[in-house]
């Protein structure tokens, strides 16, 4: 009865969506995506073709666009980060 009751309270796997805004939070904490399978597995299941031999830097950039997440401005200031420069 344990194990049935462990199997149950594992719930569902998270959605592409869901997996997606996990992905750009943490890349945007400062992380690093070391599986290219990985974050192609996510673009593919948002509906989005991707080659094998897209940069991840690009595929990431259009799971950011379709999940409708925004990019974190470097510092928070326009203009790339340089003060006084638009």
């Amino acid at each position: 009865m344990n194990l049935l009751k462990r199997l149950l309270s594992r719930g569902l796997p998270p959605s592409p969506e869901q997996r997606a805004r996990d992905l750009i939070k943490a890349i945007d904490a400062g992380g690093i995506p070391l599986n290219p399978a990985v974050v192609n597995d996510i673009a593919r299941k948002l509906g989005l073709d991707v080659l094998t031999t897209a940069p991840m830097d690009e595929t990431i950039e259009r799971i950011r666009v379709a999940n409708g997440v925004a990019k974190k401005a470097a510092g928070g200031v326009a203009g790339g980060g340089v003060p006084g420069v638009d």
